[in-house]
């Protein structure tokens, strides 16, 4: 059987969880916040482990922001996709 992406609400202690968040990035520039979030995603992508998972949560996440290029599945143009260094300065 296959590992399926759990799209219902499964966090315990939600509102917690997003203070922790917000606090997480207080004090942080732009810069170091998109490199906070990178960091999270990959520890938590890693915890996930699983690739048809990862890959699902990447087409899920990337639902309605435009452009197909560089979705999961789609064929790329300019080679590998790099995180965004946020906004410049």
């Amino acid at each position: 059987m296959t590992a399926r992406l759990n799209v219902e609400p499964a966090i315990e202690r939600p509102d917690d969880f997003y203070e922790a968040l917000i606090a997480a990035h207080r004090g942080l520039s732009d810069e170091q916040s998109v490199q906070l979030n990178c960091r999270l995603v990959l520890l938590l992508a890693n915890h996930v482990g699983d690739h048809g998972v990862l890959g699902e949560a990447l087409a899920r996440a990337r639902e309605g922001l435009g452009s197909d290029e560089g979705a999961p599945g789609a064929p790329s143009t300019s080679g590998p996709a790099r995180p965004a260094a946020g906004p410049a300065r």
